[in-house]
């Protein structure tokens, strides 16, 4: 006899008895607001960067922040349904 799974243990092992109650449409969509600050975050952080280069030519700061804006604008589109 074989010693590994059978395909009767994987047929056990596919159905699942627990309940998976639906998602409340809360949940489902985003508010309106999230994708235009999404973008305004993303666009401050080039604008922040491009401003680095041009007027602030003595500082990193304009640098790490428009860093900062951009993965903010990131983050917030992982939060856009």
């Amino acid at each position: 006899m074989a010693t590994g799974p059978t395909a009767e243990s994987s047929h056990a092992r596919s159905s699942s008895s627990r309940y998976t109650p639906p998602v409340p449409v809360s949940v489902q969509h985003s508010r309106p607001w999230v994708p235009f600050l999404m973008l305004a975050l993303m666009v401050a952080g080039g604008l922040m960067i491009m401003l680095r280069y041009l007027v602030w030519t003595d500082s990193n700061i304009p640098t790490i922040l428009g860093l900062a804006f951009i993965l903010g604008g990131l983050y917030t589109a992982t939060k856009w349904r």
